[in-house]
């Protein structure tokens, strides 16, 4: 009996615990309430358990609690914060929608993020940036550029004047992913670099991650930007419009279906080419030339169940410079620019579990077409992607983020095609061949709360490379002459790589202002960017690993101490980070175009960096900015190169600074600055100068042995945005900037003139520096319908 009587109260006792630890799911999307825009990376806190989750890439959440009674703060930059009250008496899926800070009146104070926020996340070197932030600073000729907005951040770096390069942490520009709404973008810039190709009005999110990559990105070494597009206003028909200097922008949003549907189209060209054309003389030497750029992003969402969405993006851009001078009987016209298309199906299995699957196409080509006389050459290359992926999320605990996937990408490359035609005879030297590869990986990452005061984000990720046929294989004899050849048929693997990429970042909270992280990462990245310069340029080639080119392989360490001042009005943080870079590429010595596969002029090296980053950056009030200061070295060592002496990269920075400051006056104007100060570049120059067969020689330096001037430049603007007594169906702004307020001449190359006395034929050699922009003002006129 008594037996029995235990039993039953065991039972019992098992009944009531688990009745007491009953547990329902709160979840749903986080939006704007204006536009009905999705907020990625918004964060969701429980108040009394301290516990708290971010929206996903798509605005998506989940958060589970034991039954209960709870407040929830809801909270991402420039909206106000909204605390929720939550009777979690069962499951609930609801939306969550924020005010945007420019819809309230004045005396509403806005918290532009989560007091703490970047204390408490595990994740190191992360920025988010507002839009909002990239367009009110100073812009380069009126042009919002949100890449030039994240070289102003410590350890990203410019590649020069004016340039939409940058470096991070002393890797290659080819270190960087960048992401367009999931596609790949290979290049960058507008105007041979000097802009970006991504257009401010079409932008809704920029995500930069420099140092602990989650293992959901891959393929590079060095930090990922992740961009995604504007959904569609779901509630209204939106018009949005600007008129630069040299560019002028048109963007149109509204709902297709209200609350199911939108769609987003907005446009950008320059017309310095109609600007130039009538002040060029027909006798000039420059008449007949032109040059334009124009892109174009499109986005429709459509939501056919609760639990489903599709979504599908993408955007088109060119740039065309183009000579044709009858009198020079010369034409030349070189086009080049990206495509991507992007197809994507959010679905919800059940409250805890997301998934996304994606479909994307991307293109990049370069073509080089020019005709003198009967004569007419054609150089092209490009890559070519075809890629599919899912993601998805699994929300188990408040505790326990988890995030896995697949990935496949079937890559074409054109290394270099050279061609050409003189009078009727036709050659197409075999130079270069197109190269094809798959690239897979799987993954699998958990965000970890371990207690109250440790945080652990850890990740792996598996990822293959393969080269596959049609290729052909040459074997060549000392002199370089064919001797033997090994064919590949369609699909035929010719050389695989592959391995694990684990990654680990680890969070000690010292107290609830200041926390301690370190991180850890393995890379493996199976494309390369090889360049002749010293900046990004259209020029340049994607090769991938092959038989004789291995993938680069990165190992990043870093640790850094974050703390927070006057109730989280000020962040600061310190990081410092090592960073190896093995196979890395360069061209050998002596360099010069030719007729063979450019694989076969490369040399191989090895690579490293280190450094330590500082950031104060105040976030609240109506004055608000950041100071950023990194204090690095980047090295190289090549066997081939620099008598296999290690030397400073190109990359190479001591110091750089950055100083960036925005003050609301009142409603009505609104000043910015900025200011940026870089040790100069690293550069190779000749060191003697002697006549050999009448022929002035030139013997240069070890690499990289001699340093540009330092770079430093202030710039400027004000908006004044009218505030009229009477309602009007459109607001307007005005933005006035000065681009190099003090008129520096920073280097953007040297070269040597060369000048032959008369009487003794002594050849005097002087050193002259090229700068490309004085002071610049702008004015942009901005509309909204």
């Amino acid at each position: 009996m008594r037996r029995k009587y235990g039993i039953c109260c065991l039972l019992l006792l098992g009944y009531l615990t688990c009745a007491a630890q009953e547990k329902f799911t709160f979840n749903g999307y986080v939006k704007d309430s204006l536009s009905g825009e999705t907020l990625i990376g918004a964060t969701l806190r429980v108040q009394s358990a301290e516990k708290g989750i971010t929206t996903n890439q798509y605005g998506f959440f989940s958060i589970t609690l034991p039954k209960g009674n709870y407040t929830i703060t809801c909270s991402f930059v420039g909206y106000v914060s909204r605390e929720i009250p939550l009777a979690l008496n069962g499951s609930i899926q609801d939306n969550i929608l924020l005010s945007p800070a420019s819809a309230l009146i004045n005396n509403v104070t806005v918290i532009g993020r989560k007091r703490d926020n970047n204390v408490k996340t595990a994740q190191m070197g992360k920025f988010e940036l507002s839009v909002a932030t990239a367009k009110a600073l100073p812009a380069f000729l009126g042009e919002v550029d949100v890449l030039k907005t994240l070289q102003l951040l410590p350890g990203v770096r410019n590649a020069g004047e004016g340039n939409a390069g940058f470096y991070v942490r002393g890797g290659g520009p080819d270190q960087n992913l960048i992401l367009l709404d999931d596609a790949v973008v290979y290049n960058t810039g507008h105007l041979f670099g000097f802009f970006s190709i991504f257009n401010s009005d079409a932008i809704k999110n920029v995500t930069l991650i420099k140092g602990g990559m989650p293992s959901q990105y891959g393929g590079r070494l060095s930090s990922v930007v992740d961009i995604a597009m504007k959904e569609g206003n779901q509630h209204k028909t939106q018009i949005d419009a600007g008129i630069g200097l040299i560019a002028s922008r048109f963007s149109i949003q509204g709902p297709l279906k209200k609350n199911k549907a939108s769609y987003m189209i907005s446009a950008r060209r320059t017309y310095v080419d109609a600007l130039v054309k009538p002040f060029i003389k027909k006798t000039s030497e420059y008449y007949g030339s032109g040059y334009y750029f124009y892109d174009l992003n499109a986005k429709v969402n459509y939501q056919f169940s609760e639990k489903d969405r599709i979504y599908l993006s993408g955007y088109f851009g060119r740039d065309k410079f183009n000579f044709n001078n009858s009198k020079r009987s010369f034409n030349t016209e070189i086009p080049w620019g990206n495509t991507t298309a992007t197809f994507r199906w959010n679905h919800i299995f059940n409250k805890k579990l997301f998934a996304n699957t994606t479909l994307v196409y991307n293109d990049y080509q370069f073509s080089l077409d020019g005709k003198r006389n009967d004569f007419r050459l054609n150089l092209s290359s490009g890559i070519r992607d075809l890629n599919a992926k899912t993601d998805i999320d699994f929300y188990p605990a408040p505790e326990h983020k988890l995030r896995f996937g697949f990935q496949y990408t079937y890559h074409t490359f054109l290394p270099n095609v050279l061609s050409g035609r003189q009078d009727s005879t036709v050659f197409r030297p075999n130079n270069a061949t197109k190269k094809y590869a798959n690239e897979y990986a799987v993954y699998l990452q958990d965000d970890w709360e371990l207690g109250p005061k440790w945080k652990l984000h850890a990740g792996i990720r598996y990822s293959v490379f393969q080269q596959v046929g049609r290729y052909t294989n040459y074997l060549r004899d000392a002199s370089g002459n064919k001797t033997d050849s090994t064919v590949y048929g369609s699909g035929q693997t010719v050389k695989a790589y592959g391995g694990f990429e684990p990654r680990a970042t680890l969070r000690y909270a010292i107290s609830d202002r200041a926390s301690i992280k370190a991180a850890v990462t393995r890379n493996l990245q199976y494309i390369h960017l090889v360049t002749n310069a010293g900046t990004t340029l259209p020029t340049d080639l994607w090769v991938p690993s092959t038989l004789r080119v291995k993938p680069q392989i990165g190992w990043q360490y870093a640790v850094g101490y974050f703390r927070n001042f006057n109730e989280g009005m000020f962040e600061t943080s310190v990081e410092a980070y090592y960073k190896t870079m093995e196979n890395q590429i360069e061209y050998r010595e002596g360099y010069t175009p030719s007729l063979k596969d450019p694989e076969e002029e490369f040399v191989f090296g090895k690579g490293w960096s280190y450094g330590a980053e500082f950031f104060v950056n105040k976030v609240k009030g109506r004055w608000t900015g950041w100071i950023g200061y990194t204090l690095s070295w980047t090295w190289r060592r090549f066997p081939d190169l620099n008598n296999g002496r290690q030397y400073p990269s190109r990359y190479d920075r001591r110091h750089d600074l950055s100083v960036v400051s925005s003050y609301e006056i009142s409603p009505k104007w609104k000043v910015s600055g900025i200011f940026i100060y870089g040790t100069g570049n690293a550069t190779s120059l000749p060191e003697r100068f002697y006549m050999v067969g009448g022929v002035l020689t030139q013997e240069y330096s070890n690499i990289n042995a001699y340093r540009m001037s330092a770079y430093h430049r202030m710039d400027i603007s004000a908006t004044y945005t009218p505030q009229p007594k009477k309602p009007r169906k459109f607001t307007s702004s005005w933005v006035f900037s000065i681009y190099n307020l003090y008129s520096r001449l920073n280097p953007y190359f040297i070269y040597y003139d060369q000048e032959i006395a008369d009487n003794t034929g002594t050849v005097k050699v002087t050193a002259k520096q090229v700068s490309l922009f004085p002071v610049i003002p702008s004015v942009t006129w901005n509309i909204r319908l």
